[in-house]
């Protein structure tokens, strides 16, 4: 390489740094950050039925032939076992009464119960369920999905199992009791145990098995009543080992996804003072199209906790109203 080529080479380099990096039109308007910033911090539940996640599937088209158009739904960490209801319109009072008759008086009292930011989620009637029982709150980072994966991962499977047994696109409501039975019943990665086995402490006899008779109910017709009661004792004495090994083998299935996880990890560390850009969404009031920037502030970083939460302020002071993943803001070079 000549001497003019790497001087030309390097006034490229100083110019960038100079004028391009801090332009403020190019900054706004570069590309998303699609690698994450952070390594992945998994959730872990210490016993059955403590810590749930709950979300709505919302706006189901075409809505149900009785006027259903929202799915609640709340998974167990632990287990996986789901519980869902669909709805007209999902209000304080119906997330309310779900989580009283559904979850309290059915499972007992959890520990914790994690959610998105919605404001049907979060309110002061859903406040005073979660004083009155001291149930512990989180909300997962805004438009964060990742967050909550326990849930999204639940809604994902069961729409898929509604859409594929719904005949008239208006009876979904009506198959969502057979599509949970389905989601309980199959064996999940994450704990090589179906849901119901991790609950009950036995499987599910299913349809089939009672049309083609399988060793299960074949051997538990040949029981007179005092081998069943036996045999249901046996079951109900082994599903506390059941649960220790399925805690094992979780541990081990969220090692395995950190591993490859974080190999795909890019670093980006944030301070208190930085000052950063906010990626703009499409659900947010102030988008208008294809010609809108991807980003906008600049903003400050007020406060930046462990695990990629950040709490921003606009250059006057104010704080937004919500926290913010790292995931979605980049640095503001000046």
């Amino acid at each position: 390489m000549t001497k003019r080529k790497e001087m030309t080479i390097l006034g490229i380099i100083i110019f960038y740094d100079i004028y391009a990096k801090k332009c403020h039109k190019c900054q706004i308007y570069s590309d998303k950050i699609h690698v994450s910033h952070s390594p992945l911090h998994v959730m872990t539940s210490p016993w059955p039925f403590s810590m749930w996640g709950m979300d709505v599937i919302r706006q189901i088209s075409p809505k149900a032939s009785n006027g259903h158009r929202f799915i609640f739904l709340v998974i167990n960490y632990f287990t996986k076992w789901v519980e869902a209801a669909s709805y007209a319109n999902v209000t304080n009072s119906t997330v309310s009464k779900f989580l009283k008759k559904e979850i309290i008086c059915r499972y007992g009292m959890p520990e914790r119960i994690i959610s998105n930011n919605a404001l049907n989620l979060n309110n002061s009637v859903i406040v005073e369920v979660y004083r009155q029982f001291k149930i512990k709150h989180h909300n997962s980072s805004p438009y964060y999905p990742k967050m909550n994966g326990a849930v999204e991962a639940a809604n994902k499977n069961i729409k898929k199992i509604v859409g594929k047994i719904t005949e008239t696109y208006k009876d979904w409501h009506e198959k969502l009791p057979f599509a949970l039975y389905a989601y309980r019943t199959s064996v999940r990665t994450s704990t090589r145990a179906t849901p119901y086995s991790l609950v009950y402490g036995m499987e599910a006899v299913l349809p089939i098995e009672v049309e083609i008779p399988s060793l299960q109910v074949l051997s538990e017709l040949k029981l007179d009543e005092a081998e069943w009661i036996q045999s249901r004792y046996d079951q109900l004495n082994l599903i506390e080992e059941k649960r220790l090994r399925v805690i094992c083998y979780g541990k081990m299935y969220k090692k395995r996804m950190m591993r490859a996880y974080n190999k795909k990890v890019r670093p980006r560390v944030f301070y208190e003072g930085d000052l950063v850009l906010k990626q703009i969404l499409p659900m947010q009031k102030n988008f208008k199209g294809k010609w809108m920037p991807i980003w906008e502030g600049p903003y400050e970083v007020k406060k930046a906790f462990s695990r990629g939460a950040l709490i921003l302020t606009k250059m006057d002071g104010r704080s937004l109203p919500n926290p913010v993943n790292a995931d979605s803001v980049k640095k503001y070079f000046t």
